[in-house]
């Protein structure tokens, strides 16, 4: 990716990462800027990811730096080698190549071990046989293990076992590398300050036994570093300069600098910036998880997702989410973002490069009465009124055409400007048709709508007297696609999807009980013209008068081409931002 692209999200000299950096630069705390994205491989990316690493890599591209890719897998019970695999996929569709800087914090054990025996023998480590259980009640959070920073809290006490010598602390942390102790049994903690009002500092575990089989190591080891140990030290190990994280990261700084000044690594430095929330949404891949496990959703890249792989098979663009995160911008405070506004801005992407072609989702068929049988006529339309070079395309026109179904009505409501008995429409890139009349069937329902066309009137050419107010689209029942059509709406009924309410039985409500039934409709019978016959999976087009849809790689019901719909056409967004 060139400059221009990747480093847009920082582009603004006046952010106040990019001051942070200078200000380093200027002082001489570091004479290059290196920085990170260390995902954990525990589950796919979402667009909140996508600001991060925007940022973190933005910000080396802006000053010249490098940046790593770091999967900070330490967490065996999680982790698999797919997500590995997942993570780098959306990475690199984003436009980011990492080249040669790939790392793994899992190749970091040797290394963190024997960081961790250093503080043991500086006395600043110490080994515990309290349960998670007793930890969190001497810490004085038996409640909650995340408590934050300003949350009044009686003093911790300390573990009858913090005072334990530092050959003792040396002997049993071997023991625990060499797996004599069952699960849980022992603990390897900081020794820091138990009455701290910070506590995350209240003598944080830095390692526990955990016999899992790890997706890169194997059973070589059954201890494994916190996150908040391994973190900051798998950054000095790679001189990152800048170690640029999400704020909910403001409260683990301290300790952050406290490992790294106590292990005496390189001095990386934490930078934390607002993450990206979205309205109608849920940005936490614990919760994301649980849309999976629980078949709310048909998997990590389900279109109604907020993964970069959902987002991707939606028919999302990357210029279009890199726009959206540009423009949303690097804040210090956490804020919603409004969904509408990411769609305002693929919709903006897409008009400019989405090649126009005709569906129709709920076919009605269109007879012509005065054309002949069997002739096909072949009309030029245009492929992208903003993009010349785009060029056009010939469409078949036959005596029998697909219609919308909701473009007749046989006693129209006011303001109807569609076909109706007696009434006169264009037919898109075509001519002026009159309808004459419609069958039904035996139970009442139109299956047929009877016309005639004026063939004076070709192609938007029409006498003074035959103006119409109405234009429908259309596509030929003999050259026509016929296609699976998946209309996609937000997966939650609510802005706020996390804001939980109790149910009507008086039992604790959760955050799928939020979910929109109505998320997805599947049409089977719907049609296309012959233009998107070979379109091939992630090709996008705009439907005239029905919006953005994408090819997703399924094959739907009888071997049909499935398209979702990316975007409606309504901008609700761009009408409001301009009257503003």
């Amino acid at each position: 990716m060139n400059n221009t692209e990747s480093s847009a999200c920082c582009s603004d000299s006046t952010d106040f990462i990019s001051e942070f950096i200078k200000e380093d630069l200027a002082s001489g705390r570091f004479n290059y800027v290196r920085t990170r994205f260390p995902p954990e491989p525990n589950g796919w990316l979402h667009i909140g990811h996508c600001k991060a690493f925007m940022i973190d890599f933005g910000m080396a591209e802006k000053f010249g730096g490098k940046y790593n890719l770091r999967f900070d897998d330490t967490n065996p019970e999680k982790e698999d080698i797919s997500y590995v695999e997942a993570i780098k996929r959306d990475i690199k569709w984003m436009g980011y190549d990492w080249e040669d800087r790939e790392f793994y914090a899992s190749d970091y054990y040797d290394y963190l071990y024997d960081l961790a025996v250093k503080i043991i023998k500086k006395g600043k480590a110490y080994v515990d046989d309290l349960s998670d259980a007793e930890i969190r009640e001497y810490r004085g959070t038996a409640e909650d293990k995340t408590a934050s920073e300003s949350r009044i809290t009686p003093p911790g006490r300390n573990s009858p076992y913090r005072d334990r010598s530092v050959s003792e602390n040396l002997d049993l942390f071997a023991k625990m590398r060499a797996g004599e102790y069952p699960d849980g049994a022992k603990t390897l903690r900081a020794k820091i300050d138990m009455t701290h009002p910070n506590l995350i500092m209240r003598d944080p575990v830095m390692y526990r036994i955990r016999r899992e089989h790890h997706y890169r190591t194997g059973d070589a080891w059954c201890i494994y570093p916190m996150y908040d140990f391994q973190h900051p030290l798998s950054d000095a190990k790679e001189g990152i300069t800048h170690s640029l994280c999400s704020l909910e990261y403001e409260i683990h700084r301290p300790l952050y600098e406290w490992f790294i000044n106590e292990a005496e690594v390189f001095p990386s430095r934490q930078i934390e910036f607002a993450r990206l929330n979205l309205t109608y949404t849920v940005m936490s891949k614990r919760w994301l998880l649980k849309l999976v496990q629980d078949g709310h959703v048909s998997g990590w890249d389900d279109p109604r997702m907020p993964t970069i792989a959902g987002l991707r098979r939606r028919g999302y663009t990357p210029q279009a989410i890199r726009s959206f995160i540009t423009q949303a911008g690097i804040a210090k405070t956490d804020s919603m973002a409004d969904i509408a506004f990411l769609e305002y801005c693929l919709r903006e992407d897409l008009n400019r490069r989405a090649l126009r072609v005709m569906a129709v989702l709920r076919p009605l068929k269109l007879i012509i009465e005065n054309w002949e049988e069997g002739k096909t006529e072949n009309l030029e339309a245009v492929n992208n009124p903003e993009d010349e070079s785009a060029g056009k395309r010939l469409v078949p026109f036959s005596r029998e055409l697909w219609i919308e179904r909701d473009d007749f009505e046989e006693v129209p409501p006011p303001k109807y400007f569609r076909l109706f008995p007696g009434n006169s429409v264009r037919l898109r890139y075509a001519y002026i048709v009159t309808c004459t009349g419609f069958d039904r069937d035996a139970n009442g329902i139109v299956t047929a709508v009877r016309c005639t066309y004026d063939p004076q009137t070709k192609g938007g050419n029409a006498p003074d007297n035959r103006k119409v107010k109405g234009t429908i689209h259309w596509v030929s029942v003999s050259h026509s696609v016929p296609i699976e059509a998946r209309l996609y709406d937000y997966l939650f009924k609510t802005e706020r999807p996390m804001e939980i309410i109790p149910r009507a039985d008086g039992s604790p409500g959760e955050f799928t009980d939020n979910i929109n039934p109505g998320s997805l409709e599947i049409i089977y019978g719907a049609y296309g013209e012959s233009a998107i016959e070979k379109a091939a999976p992630g090709d996008f087009y705009q439907f005239e008068r029905l919006g953005y849809f994408a090819r997703d790689p399924d094959t739907g019901k009888n071997g049909r081409p499935v398209f979702n719909r990316t975007a409606g056409l309504r901008d609700t967004w761009g009408k409001i931002a301009k009257k503003n």
